[in-house]
Formats: structure tokens, C-alpha cells, sequence
């Protein structure tokens, strides 16, 4: 083991201890290998050092691996395996992208995303959660989730089979101008500066300056990157446009985006209940996102036979034995032969779907 200037790191070198910050927050776990933007990363939380693996003196480097190399492989579904190539490949997309300004390599990206939803049959949007989930990968992980949601969603709300997987690209690639921003915005673990917010909102800009000369790819996937923060009354930014200005394909990734940012962990804020922000996405519909989108989303993703366990707000556990759909987030709950109708007890709401 030798401690190492953040300076003097690099590729391939294994950490061989927690990095943390001021904050006594895992920055980086043991076992992770250096890659991509780490060395940036660490600079923007002010780490001086870190220790790394090292054998007879001198370092020892190892390929890429998401958890430490003593830790077991779990067997992974064909699904899982799909996924951890997408999320090494996007990992290297934004690093090439980012302040390498290299041409995106768009071919292999869909290759990599159509592999990915032909199993999409594994993937349930309101449970599943990345099985390594490290908050510096944040941005990777929410561009999947987006695009793999994005994709269920044109399905569901009835879109021509041919924009599908341009709904799901565009997904995928909605935030790909944050390759573009300063670490320090990306990772601060506070919340943004007005000065600072209104960088981070140049995302959509660069994004659509990245996609734009892209030749295939459509326009919905380039100005979906521009667009997915545009709201329906002029709100939103960059433009501040409205209605039928946003594009069809923007109007889908606004409600996915929003569900994951939402409850997803990020260094500043903590993840949300995904029933409660199911509700929050309900009261956007009233004027900031599509009414009918946001309608369908939250019939198909609450969509849950009687008999689904569940885990209530105040800890307790139960079986979903009614839904009303006209109240597709409060259905009736059976605790211990008691039955709790959300509709009605508005202080408790779910707080997770939990394994069958």
C-alpha cells in the first residue's frame, strides 16, 4: 500500500482504501480503479492523497472493475451483463466527449442500448435499482435509467414502433452536455450557487452542440438534449418555450428524467420515495409537464397485482389487496389483517415495493 498525490495518480491504479470526504462521505470505495474523470474529481472535493495497492514497491494496476477484486461476481443476468457494458461504455462516452471533444461514437452506442432492451422484459421501473450504485456515477446510471423508462413509456403511451429507440437514445444521451461541465458543479456536494446553477443549466446548450452534427441520429434526439428541461407553460430553460414548441420526444424524457432524478441518491440531496414522487409528478402535470404522459406513466408503473408486499412510511409491512385507480399511488394495504386505505390516511404513503 502506498499513499499517492492525487496529482501523480494514474489510469489503472487500485485504491486500496475508502477515500472520503470532509463530509465523512465514501467518495470513492476500496477497490476502485482509477479511470475516466476520477483524478478531476478528487481535486474538485479536495483530496490530497489517497492510498493505493501497491507490490513490491511499485503499483500494481488492474482492468476497470466497478467493486473490489475480493469481493465474489455474482451470477448476473443477461440483463445485468447488458447494462454493466452500457455503463462502462458510457463512462468512456463522456470522458471522450467531455474535454477531449472527441466525435461520439454513435453506432456503438445504439448497438450497446438496442443489446440492452431486448432484455427489457428484466427491467421494472418503479423497483429496480443499479446493484453497485457509487454517487460520482450518478449521471451514468440516471442516463440509463432514463433511456431504458423513456422507452417503456413510448411503448405504453402508444408511439410509432419507429421512434422508440430514437426515444430511448434520446434518453440516454439527454444529458451528455454535462461531459462538457467543471467537476466542482457536477459533484458539489451542496446545493448550487444561483451563479452556479445557471452554468449547470448550460448542460442542455452544449449537449445539443455535441449531438447536432451527429448524422445518425433525428432531430427528436438532438433537441430532446436541448429541450428535457423545458416545462409547458415557458418555465423551463434554456429557451423558455411551451405547449407544442417542445418536442415530442423532450415532453417523454422530461417526466422519465424527473422520476429518477427524484429518486435517485445524489451528493446533495437524498432519494425520495417513489410513490410520493409519483404524487409530485401528478401536480407538474398541471401545467409544467404533458397531462397525458404524465397520466400514463403513473398508470403502468403502479400497475401492481393484489398481493404486492410493500413497505409503509412508518415501517410497517403489508400486502396491496385493492387499487383504485382513480388513486393509482394510495392503494389498500393489508397490515396484519388491518386494512390501511392510503386514499384516506394521507400521513402514510409507500415507501418501497419490496421483493416477491
Amino acid at each position: 500500500m502506498a499513499s499517492v498525490p492525487v496529482s501523480q495518480l494514474k489510469y489503472g491504479d487500485r485504491i486500496s482504501d475508502n477515500v472520503v470526504t470532509k463530509r465523512n462521505q465514501v467518495l470513492f470505495p476500496k477497490g476502485r480503479v482509477i479511470s475516466g474523470r476520477d483524478v478531476e474529481i478528487l481535486q474538485a472535493f479536495l483530496i490530497s492523497s489517497v492510498e493505493i495497492e501497491s507490490k513490491n514497491g511499485s503499483r500494481e494496476t488492474a482492468a476497470e472493475s466497478p467493486v473490489p477484486s475480493d469481493v465474489p461476481e455474482p451470477v448476473k443476468s443477461t440483463f445485468q451483463e447488458q447494462y454493466d457494458k452500457m455503463l462502462r461504455l458510457l463512462k468512456q462516452v463522456f470522458d471522450a466527449v467531455g474535454p477531449g471533444g472527441q466525435a461520439l461514437p454513435i453506432l456503438e452506442i445504439r448497438t450497446a442500448l438496442e443489446g440492452l432492451i431486448r432484455h427489457i422484459d428484466q427491467y421494472n421501473v418503479l423497483t429496480f435499482s443499479p446493484k453497485v450504485f457509487q454517487l460520482t456515477d450518478y449521471m451514468y446510471h440516471n442516463s440509463i435509467m432514463v433511456g431504458l423508462t423513456s422507452f417503456q413509456l413510448a411503448r405504453w403511451h402508444g408511439c410509432a414502433p419507429k421512434d422508440l429507440i430514437p426515444i430511448a437514445l434520446a434518453g440516454l444521451l439527454h444529458d451528455i452536455g454535462n461531459a462538457k461541465l467543471d467537476t466542482s458543479i457536477l459533484f458539489k456536494q451542496d446545493a448550487l450557487t444561483s451563479a452556479e446553477f445557471e452554468g449547470m443549466k448550460k448542460h442542455t446548450i452544449l449537449g445539443y452542440n455535441i449531438l447536432k452534427g451527429v448524422a445518425a441520429i433525428n432531430e427528436g434526439v438532438k433537441l430532446c438534449a436541448l429541450q428535457h428541461h423545458e416545462r409547458e407553460d415557458g418555465t423551463g430553460y434554456p429557451l423558455g418555450i411551451s405547449g407544442d414548441k417542445i418536442h415530442s420526444y423532450a415532453k417523454i424524457v422530461a417526466v422519465t428524467d424527473m422520476f429518477h432524478a427524484m429518486t435517485s441518491d445524489r451528493f446533495h440531496k437524498k432519494a425520495k420515495s417513489r410513490y410520493l414522487v409519483l404524487e409530485e409528478l401528478l401536480q407538474e402535470s398541471f401545467g409544467k409537464l404533458d397531462p397525458a404522459i404524465v397520466q400514463t406513466f403513473i398508470q403502468k408503473v403502479t400497475s401492481f397485482h393484489n398481493g404486492t408486499l410493500v413497505k409503509l412510511s412508518d415501517g410497517r409491512t403489508g400486502e396491496i389487496v385493492f387499487s383504485d385507480r382513480s388513486n393509482p399511488t394510495r392503494p389498500w394495504v393489508n397490515v396484519n389483517g388491518a386494512i390501511i386505505n392510503l386514499t384516506v390516511e394521507r400521513s402514510l404513503y409507500i415507501l418501497d415495493v419490496l421483493p416477491q
